[in-house]
């Protein structure tokens, strides 16, 4: 079997069974990727996709698991090209990161910024995408480190440190009754229109949660999936917001206010997402010490080791 009938096998897979997709993506034929897949079945003696006429509709069960270790094994062959790397061009390489935009927008910036100044040979890549698809790159091999407050269904091969505590507030335009109250409840925020973080993302879904949990239903009127975007309909007067700490600069954000309202939340935490059987280069633990201090690179290597 060849990695080549892997990568394939995996890129249609990605792309809900349509070849056509992953044919493009691939820069090669359609009759190409089915033919190298066909070959792995008949290698491997076992039907992967299943088939309805011309057409894949899915993957059969013991599909599932091949594509599964078909991913393993692209992961470990990418590692073979860091571990020379790390022993032939020690300063220069590539340090993929995936994170939502809060992150990337205010957290992250500073240490980037300061990697990139300690770093000057390596190149970095910063990929903005919902917390479920930063686990799936990490996962696949595609991004060296997540960074997300979203893990509820990591993946089996990756682990999550925990990097930043995330505290919340509510922001509101200056004046508003709201931020003279030093502990105000849920009942009070839904007293107000109410703008939320995407559902989808676990800043939506903790504000949600909060008020579903004592049964009471906001009065939302928008949602978005970008922080600086709420705050500028906050500001704007549309409504409200519930959002983390990290995003409010009273220095910046000079037409609001906030209060805490950790209290009203469970407490999170930013995790650092890594693949165990990545191999990761000096400047990849470089960077995780600059995020969270306290891993070290022995720590780290403990807990991919677990």
């Amino acid at each position: 079997m060849k990695l080549q009938q892997m990568k394939y096998l995996c890129a249609v897979v990605d792309r809900g069974c349509n070849i056509t997709e992953a044919a493009q993506a691939l820069f090669t034929s359609q009759p190409g990727v089915s033919k190298q897949i066909r070959a792995l079945e008949e290698e491997l003696g076992v039907e992967i996709l299943m088939r309805s006429g011309n057409r894949i509709i899915g993957t059969t069960e013991a599909g599932r698991e091949i594509v599964a270790a078909a991913r393993r094994v692209l992961v470990d062959a990418r590692q073979l090209e860091d571990v020379a790397r790390e022993f032939t061009q020690r300063e220069d390489g590539r340090l993929v990161v995936a994170t939502t935009h809060l992150h990337a927008r205010f957290p992250l910036l500073p240490v980037i910024t300061a990697f990139a100044q300690k770093n000057a040979h390596v190149q970095m890549r910063l990929l903005q995408c919902p917390p479920e698809e930063i686990e799936a790159m990490v996962a696949a091999g595609d991004a060296d480190i997540g960074v997300t407050a979203g893990t509820d269904a990591l993946p089996a091969d990756c682990v999550a440190l925990d990097a930043y505590p995330l505290h919340r507030c509510l922001i509101a335009r200056h004046g508003h009754p709201l931020l003279k109250i030093r502990r105000p409840t849920l009942k009070q925020i839904a007293q107000y229109p109410l703008i939320m973080y995407d559902p989808n993302f676990s800043s939506g879904k903790s504000v949600q949660r909060a008020f579903d949990a004592v049964g009471i239903t906001p009065n939302v009127v928008l949602s978005a999936i970008d922080a600086d975007v709420i705050k500028a309909y906050v500001a704007g007067g549309l409504g409200v917001a519930v959002l983390q700490r990290l995003a409010y600069d009273p220095k910046l954000d000079t037409e609001i206010g906030a209060v805490n309202v950790d209290h009203l939340f469970p407490g999170s935490h930013t995790k650092l997402v890594l693949n165990r059987a990545k191999y990761l280069r000096q400047y990849t633990f470089d960077f995780i010490q600059m995020v969270a201090p306290a891993w070290t690179q022995t720590k780290v290597r403990a807990a991919l080791a677990n």
